[in-house]
């Protein structure tokens, strides 16, 4: 018999004398029932409490129960809906099914058949089918904490696509802990005994990308001794995690595809291919449809990893972890540093409830880390939180931005030293005269003014 203990329902009925029913019945099974007389009630409560089994009534003022099977589809494709609806009305319930409803059933319901309909969805979408203990169910998602409705969505599909070998696809912002999620789904997956190996693509040279994903053969190259194995047969039989995939160099793409596509690398200089049993997951901060459209993405590269997407919401959207994190990563660091911090004031907890976190996750974790680091007292003030969220990483200038201001420095010297003559400045940067006007006016430099400083 499934335990109930744990599951939550949602029941959206307007009739108040049905919605109570079934909130008896459902309560008297054993489960935990949220109630809503409305489509537009069901989604508030849903931002607040992820249900594990809805049931909706399909005719009803406002929002139907088709447009609210929509509106959870399009938060929760993995959330199973379950619609009650009159003798006349089954031709729209069929029409749902179609769309992905887990089942319908007509009024009057039989008691029974709506439980045994309950019980099967939540098998459907909980992790009991082999009646795993509370500490096991949740040992593969251990290191992601949260308790934000959106995360749990996400982390709902990564635990009914672990048990396949679909490729998946993370999208999500820097900083959001996709990689963190790419481990939890090789740890719920039936490969988890077996090796998580991840490349970063956007650290890695294209010279040495195929090298270090398919390996290189004795006297592949000037250097190579000995044979070498890559990342693939690394990860044979386990989970090979792509990062940044958005920045792979196209020319290399056309290489990967042909691998995930015969299931065969090739180390560079052997003449012979070794196959290979490897789940690949990716991730990028990149739109990937937008890389197709400008032509930086291959589009049979892109359907091959992305069979299955999941799309990590930023710090920002789930602000109600930044306690849990932060106190977290508080505790850990203290305790790693030796130092005495048993929390955060309520001034300083809610200036990082509010602050925007552009660098996520990662930035939150750096923050408390300059927080540990110069806490001189138990309770971490409001006025070390404003220090340390000013001193941000994103002071540090873009390699365009560093370029552009030598430049504009070094003109701008130039000058100074012609007394304004640009004939003579151009000579001495090494450019005609015609495109040293160019950069000047690039960088609003007027020549002029140097003659009037001199």
């Amino acid at each position: 018999m499934l335990n109930t203990a744990r599951k939550k329902v949602l029941v959206v009925d307007d009739d108040p004398g049905l919605l109570r029913l079934l909130d008896i019945r459902l309560k008297t099974a054993g489960y935990e029932v949220i109630t809503a007389d409305s489509g537009e009630q069901a989604l508030a409560k849903m931002t607040v409490a992820r249900p594990d089994v809805t049931i909706t009534d399909l005719r009803m003022g406002g929002m139907d129960g088709l447009a609210l099977f929509d509106a959870i589809h399009d938060r929760d494709p993995t959330l199973p809906v379950i619609i009650l609806t009159a003798h006349g009305s089954v031709p729209d319930a069929v029409h749902a099914m179609r769309r992905g409803a887990f089942s319908f059933l007509t009024k009057p319901y039989d008691s029974k058949s709506l439980l045994d309909h309950v019980e099967k969805a939540s098998r459907l979408n909980g992790d009991h089918q082999q009646a795993e203990s509370s500490q096991q169910d949740t040992q593969w998602r251990q290191s992601i904490i949260t308790r934000s409705p959106l995360m749990e969505d996400v982390l709902g599909q990564a635990r009914l696509v672990a048990s396949s070998d679909a490729s998946v696809f993370i999208h999500g912002d820097s900083g959001t802990g996709k990689e963190l999620l790419a481990k939890a789904i090789h740890k719920a997956s039936p490969r988890n005994a077996m090796p998580f190996v991840a490349i970063n693509c956007a650290a890695m040279p294209e010279s040495l990308l195929e090298s270090e994903l398919f390996g290189y053969a004795k006297g592949a190259f000037t250097g190579a001794t000995k044979n070498h194995k890559g990342l693939f047969e690394a990860a044979d039989r386990g989970t090979l995690f792509l990062d940044e995939i958005g920045d792979m160099p196209l020319a290399f793409q056309a290489k990967l595809l042909r691998v995930l596509q015969e299931r065969v690398v090739r180390p560079v200089g052997s003449t012979q291919g070794v196959p290979i049993d490897v789940r690949v997951i990716s991730a990028s901060h990149r739109n990937l449809e937008e890389q197709m459209a400008k032509g930086d993405f291959r589009e049979d590269l892109y359907y091959r990893l992305n069979v299955v997407t999941l799309e990590l919401p930023a710090l920002a959207q789930r602000r109600e972890d930044i306690p849990l994190l932060a106190t977290r990563f508080l505790a850990h660091l203290a305790d790693k540093n030796k130092k005495n911090l048993e929390g955060f004031s309520s001034e300083a907890m809610e200036l990082l409830v509010i602050a925007p976190w552009p660098g996520n996750v990662r930035q939150l974790l750096n923050v408390v880390e300059q927080m540990v680091a110069l806490s001189t007292s138990p309770i971490v003030p409001a006025k070390l939180v404003q220090k340390a969220l000013r001193e941000k990483s994103s002071d540090i200038p873009s390699l365009v931005e560093a370029k552009g201001r030598f430049e504009r420095e070094y003109l701008a010297q130039l000058l100074q030293i012609t007394n304004g003559n640009v004939t003579q400045a151009a000579r001495l940067a090494k450019r005609n005269r015609t495109e040293f006007y160019k950069l000047l006016h690039r960088h609003h430099l007027d020549p002029a003014l140097f003659k009037s400083a001199s």
